[in-house]
């Protein structure tokens, strides 16, 4: 596709920090979102319900930034404006819910339109650090970033894994076959555990069956978990109504799959998925405590994943997260990376502490691994270091 004239004075910049805007750019977002195969993540519709239930909105604002050519939308910066630990961070919008951010671009605009329409961002102040994270290494915000006239960001050491599991498999009954002897074993012990107490199903949602009491299902689980975990998420809280929004969106688009593993009628574990562009991403998880003799959620996981490639879905991606059960089924990762810079002087002292801390912990560990280097006795009368009792 040609590439549009690359002056700039063809293209009118816009950002949009209301939601009466929010809602009247849906239909002309989501037209460029089909053109140019986004992530369920980066539509107007994803947004649109994250902004429309996200709590603690007093401390947030929207900063999604436009380029137009006539009337045609050619390029979306998704951002919004978020208080947190005394500081105004410039973030990607929907941060809170999207495993994958990106900027939404049609091929024919330009990386210098971009360029100014950071400037102008930017320009527009209500912040002290911008932390766009996320970045998977084919996103279009990194090539644009890469580029000769790009944005140019600073890189920041902050990153993610992401797992997948792709290969050449034509069945799942193959891909099962292909897991280590004692993975199969534990499959099936664990089946044969939790039919202990009960038959136990298998089953994808019916596009017609209700979601509400498998969500609520979720949340209560979710809930047990990150109490006993010492934390909290207001997505899971009783009556919440952002979890609904965006399982609501999934299924609009056609997309959503949530699979459920069930033992006498007794829902042990979930798994929210959604599908899109021949992968299977698994958004939400979680299962019975009470039934982990068996390992549900490990039950649950093998069968979706034979799921996925009976229907010819060439991969299952965990999305973001280093939890041992994504690392342990993965044939692959990828690093998602972040770019971080200041705003105001508030936002350089922030930086300035970060890389201080930063470089201090470096310090540590590197003092540590030296001393572990040594023999016992050397280690023993290092400078700074009490010399061990005598007796």
């Amino acid at each position: 596709m040609a590439r549009l004239d690359d002056r700039l004075e063809d293209y009118r910049l816009e950002i949009v920090d209301s939601d009466a805007r929010l809602a009247e750019i849906g239909a002309a977002w989501n037209a460029l979102w089909r053109r140019g195969g986004g992530l369920i993540f980066q539509s107007h519709d994803w947004v649109a319900a994250w902004w429309k239930t996200v709590p603690g909105r007093d401390g947030r604002q929207l900063r999604i930034g436009l380029i137009w050519r006539g009337e045609e939308l050619l390029a979306i910066l998704p951002l919004a404006i978020q208080r947190r630990k005394g500081l105004n961070f410039l973030e990607w919008a929907a941060n809170d819910c999207s495993d994958y951010a990106d900027v939404l671009m049609d091929p024919r605009c330009s990386a210098a339109a971009l360029k100014r329409l950071w400037q102008q961002v930017v320009a527009a102040g209500g912040f002290d650090l911008y932390f766009l994270n996320r970045l998977r290494p084919e996103g279009k915000f990194r090539a644009v970033m890469n580029a000769p006239d790009g944005v140019g960001l600073s890189a920041n050491h902050r990153t993610e894994t992401a797992s997948q599991v792709a290969g050449d498999w034509t069945t799942g009954a193959q891909w099962f076959e292909s897991q280590s002897k004692k993975t199969r074993q534990n499959y099936r012990r664990g089946r044969k555990a939790l039919e202990e107490s009960g038959k136990v199903v298998f089953r994808l949602l019916p596009l017609d069956e209700p979601a509400g009491p498998v969500l609520t299902r979720l949340s209560d689980l979710k809930r047990q978990w990150l109490a006993d975990s010492g934390r909290v998420s207001p997505l899971y809280e009783a009556g919440a109504p952002a979890l609904p929004a965006l399982v609501e969106v999934l299924a609009a688009a056609g997309a959503l799959r949530i699979f459920v593993l069930e033992c006498e009628g007794t829902t042990v574990a979930i798994s929210v998925n959604f599908v899109q562009h021949g992968t299977l991403m698994a958004f939400l998880t979680s299962y019975d405590p009470t039934f982990e003799r068996g390992s549900p959620g490990m039950v649950l996981l093998m069968d979706y994943v034979q799921w996925s490639i009976d229907q010819g879905h060439s991969m299952v991606d965990f999305l973001c997260g280093e939890e041992p059960f994504k690392v342990r089924f993965a044939t692959q990762q990828i690093t998602l990376t972040s770019v971080m810079g200041p705003r105001t002087l508030k936002g350089r002292l922030a930086m300035l502490v970060d890389q201080t801390r930063r470089s201090v912990q470096s310090a540590l560990e590197a003092r540590r691994a030296r001393r572990a280097a040594l023999p016992p006795d050397a280690a023993a009368g290092q400078p700074g270091e009490p010399a061990p009792e005598q007796t």
